[in-house]
């Protein structure tokens, strides 16, 4: 099928983020209103899936389907709308003080967990001390920085007090990585009986083949899910996904894979949605690690690799060559890095800054199964490094064990596909700072980011900030601890009598809540 013949959402509302999203306040009309109740349906949307989830616990998931199954199981304080924008989530409204150091928030009432427990102050101030605590071992700890303290003076109010303003704050309390707990339960319980707030509750999981989640009647939002239930059904591979499709026992899955996106449209049964994502795909150097000890190595790996072929190669051509920032407010400028296009003699010259001339093995960690072009992008990385005298030695894991490896660094490089969020400190501030709870994943801070992005939170004016940004990604490009790729799509497959569901430039899957079946 040629190019075009997929369906574009329009991204551009999506992909302008008003800065004004992370605004001090936000009045409670733009938020759901609790207890109107949508229309019921006994069907169940079975949505085919490459991988299991490999945690049922919110503040520690990072595989994308964990976080696609948990964000239907679990509410935040605040959420992103369809375009990105911060809306009310368990909190109704807050409104930040004229010195920018207390944020206060109102809870939503008559708010219940799935296991019928009410949800209160208590349990949200318990929630965000816990993911503040560094025996945790919460993934979104460093978007809590600014955090000095949490109050809750009554069952409907909750108070941060802050170091200082922090522009970041609202955004960052709306990924799954902050899902609000009961202060009674442990991550032990939770891995086997998730107990959140959110329009859905576990059914029944059937390791490694199934998970099901039941509509939760007793949801607060306007609109209960359409239908009784969400099977995530694993089918390992995509293109079984689209027969499974086609033979009508799978409704609805995203691919990341443009050519089974087109297999799938080609085939007339299916409809196919093209969404343009903030995710980008990224060669992960950890320098701390043998020769990528040496900048100079990694500016070789960044200048020996044209990052146009990986995406012509890996992913036909669908996407854009990306710098570190790919949210649109903040984006980063690809031609602003020391090699903006591949120059081998230039990759040379730096391997002879390092002492290496006659070349040096990198050993790479590749996931296989959490997304599609992963394997293919490895491979084309190891045959352009190779004219540079870098050998690339790939090492592919199942995404279970990548991630094991990924969050424990213990990896030389990694070949990944990064979620990306609408305000750069939620995508980097737990990286690339020195107390980063992530930084030992990256393997590389210094005092002039740790100064940028402290700066980058206590500003509010939106150009201020932008110009803030980038000298962020100026800082990250010539120091190449990363080797940004490309941004690309999701395409999303529906067969026919699916409605309402609407794909997110972020990739979150939470608008299956308003997902029918006919």
């Amino acid at each position: 099928m040629p190019r075009g013949a997929i369906s574009a959402v329009g991204i551009a509302a999506a992909l302008s983020i008003a800065l004004t999203s992370c605004s001090s306040s936000s009045p409670s009309s733009s938020g759901p209103a609790p207890g109107a109740g949508g229309a019921a349906s006994g069907k169940t949307l079975v949505v085919g899936v490459t991988s299991d989830p490999d945690t049922l616990f919110p503040w520690k998931a990072t595989q994308f389907q964990a976080v696609n199954v948990l964000q239907n199981l679990y509410g935040t304080l605040t959420e992103f709308d369809k375009d990105l924008n911060v809306v009310p989530g368990l909190a109704e409204s807050w409104q930040t003080s004229d010195d920018g150091k207390k944020l206060t928030l109102k809870l939503r009432q008559g708010v219940t967990f799935a296991d019928g427990s009410a949800f209160d102050s208590q349990d949200a101030k318990s929630s965000l001390e816990k993911i503040m605590d560094e025996k945790t071992a919460a993934v979104a700890r460093a978007s809590l920085s600014s955090v000095k303290s949490v109050e809750a003076p009554d069952a409907g109010t909750l108070v941060l007090e802050l170091t200082g303003p922090d522009a970041a704050l609202p955004a960052n309390l709306a990924t799954v990585n902050m899902a609000m707990l009961s202060s009674d339960d442990t991550e032990e319980k939770l891995n086997t009986t998730p107990n959140g707030t959110g329009p859905f509750k576990l059914g029944k999981r059937v390791a490694s083949q199934s998970i099901t989640l039941a509509r939760n009647d007793a949801y607060w939002g306007s609109e209960k899910p359409k239908v009784a239930a969400v099977e995530f059904r694993v089918i390992p591979d995509e293109s079984s996904i689209v027969s499974a499709m086609q033979s009508g026992n799978v409704q609805l899955a995203i691919f990341n894979d443009p050519l089974v996106a087109q297999t799938a449209q080609g085939g007339g049964t299916l409809t196919v949605t093209k969404t343009p994502q903030l995710n980008y795909h990224v060669l992960q150097l950890n320098a701390q690690h043998g020769d990528l000890k040496d900048v100079n190595v990694r500016l070789a790996i960044q200048c020996a690799i044209d990052r146009k072929q990986v995406l012509d190669t890996a992913a036909l051509g669908e996407g854009e060559v990306t710098g570190p920032i790919t949210a649109p407010a903040f984006k980063s400028d690809p031609n602003k890095r020391p090699c903006p296009a591949r120059d081998l003699a230039k990759a040379a010259e730096y391997l002879g800054k390092a002492g290496k001339s006659g070349g040096v093995t990198v050993k790479t960690i590749v996931s296989q199964g959490e997304y599609a072009t992963s394997v293919n992008e490895a491979q084309n990385l190891k045959a352009q490094l190779a004219e540079a005298k870098i050998n690339l030695e790939l090492e592919v894991l199942e995404s279970g064990a990548f991630v094991d490896r990924w969050v424990a660094a213990d990896f030389d490089a990694a070949v990944a596909l990064n979620g990306g969020r609408p305000d750069p400190d939620g995508s980097y501030g737990r990286y690339f700072t020195s107390k980063g709870n992530l930084n030992k994943v990256a393997g590389y801070s210094s005092p002039e980011l740790d100064k940028l992005f402290a700066e980058g939170k206590a500003t509010t004016d939106q150009a201020a900030r932008k110009a803030i940004y980038e000298q962020v990604s100026a800082k990250l490009e010539e120091n190449a601890p990363w080797i940004w790729l490309f941004s690309g799509y999701t395409y999303t497959a529906t067969t026919s009598g699916v409605q309402g569901f609407v794909p997110m430039a972020s990739g979150s899957l939470q608008y299956l809540r308003t997902t029918s079946v006919g």
